[in-house]
């Protein structure tokens, strides 16, 4: 999970989802996010948490394209597409 307040909107599931969403790989979030293939990876797999800094980073990478993090009541945090 991210570190800090981001943690409610970027777990590791709804990053898939978002790159989901924009149809991209773990490397195109990389490249878009400027960080590194295997940050991502090890992120999603759940295989360590991220800094807040780098969850900024994806966060924003998502967001200029397009990608909205939200809550729902009674679901809790969900990601969607912006109305282009």
């Amino acid at each position: 999970m991210v570190q800090g307040q981001d943690r409610a909107f970027l777990s590791p599931a709804l990053c898939r989802a978002a790159r989901g969403l924009l149809d991209w790989t773990q490397g195109d979030l990389a490249r878009h996010a400027d960080v590194s293939r295997s940050t991502v990876r090890d992120f999603e797999g759940e295989r360590h948490d991220i800094h807040r800094s780098t969850g900024a980073q994806l966060l924003r990478a998502f967001e200029e394209h397009s990608v909205a993090f939200v809550s729902i009541e009674g679901v809790g945090p969900a990601v969607c597409l912006k109305n282009r």
